[in-house]
């Protein structure tokens, strides 16, 4: 079939039900855009979810797909021992994609059980009206921009031939050095990263995207820019339009939450 919903995402794990809720109520506009994404996510009717995390299984020289039947959440390590949830994988669609012919792009397959959080925190808010639907977690690589891209051309041709309705929604959070109080410290190039990304979304200049200064992304301490290139990847040659739904950054993160719409 084709890809039928594409949308980036962040992954603050504050947004979680029984954490903090006095922190939760500064993410309010991202919790409301969440909700917005899993109205449009359901109405898209996937069959399948690609979710990118930059937080699952991590190989410098290869994309990994992760190919597990059944897929497990738990969010202990933030204080959080009530949720806990389950989705089912589609090996069937990480074979295709890994043995897509028509590309020279190193993948690694894996099969791993527990997923990480930059993929199920955006799951557990997006999915929760598709418990049917399955997923299939990927990750993102220290190869090039340009092989990132080319990826995610690979999944695209593989979602075409699958004859499965699929959407890809690209995990990360943006620069974690907005403040002296970020995660990563204080850098202006922080700031000058989030703004730059979100004005080449909306313009649709993707190779602006892949083509920023490194120094710049590096400077940002972000965990984003290669979930969003690879989805890039992914919608070209689609005439598409990005909506950013919210973006704040209460803690020195940036949060983006946006839908392309095609």
């Amino acid at each position: 079939m084709t890809l039928v919903f594409a949308a980036i995402t962040p992954h603050p794990p504050v947004l979680l039900p029984t954490t903090d809720t006095k922190a939760r109520t500064k993410l309010a506009a991202t919790e409301y855009a969440l909700s917005q994404l899993e109205q449009e996510l359901y109405l898209a009717r996937p069959q399948v979810v690609i979710i990118i995390s930059p937080h699952t299984s991590f190989f410098a020289q290869a994309f990994s797909i992760n190919a597990h039947n059944v897929f497990s959440s738990h969010f202990e390590e933030f204080g959080d021992v009530q949720t806990k949830e389950t989705w089912h994988g589609d090996p069937d669609l990480a074979a295709m994609i890994a043995h897509n012919r028509n590309h020279d792009i190193p993948i690694q397959l894996v099969s791993e059980e527990v997923l990480d959080h930059g993929a199920s925190i955006p799951l557990y808010f997006l999915t929760r009206q598709l418990r049917k639907t399955k997923i299939l977690p990927i990750g993102f690589s220290q190869l090039s921009t340009k092989d990132h891209l080319d990826f995610g051309e690979c999944i695209k041709e593989s979602i075409m031939h699958s004859g499965k309705r699929v959407a890809i929604i690209a995990s990360g959070d943006l620069s974690h050095t907005l403040s002296p109080g970020s995660p990563a410290g204080y850098n202006p190039q922080g700031k000058q990263f989030d703004e730059t990304i979100q004005k080449l979304l909306f313009s649709k200049n993707t190779v602006g995207v892949a083509q920023l200064d490194p120094q710049m992304v590096k400077g940002a301490e972000e965990c984003g820019y290669r979930s969003i290139l690879i989805l890039l990847g992914a919608l070209k040659n689609t005439d598409y339009s990005f909506k950013t739904l919210s973006y704040e950054a209460p803690f020195g993160v940036g949060y983006l939450t946006g839908i392309f719409h095609f």
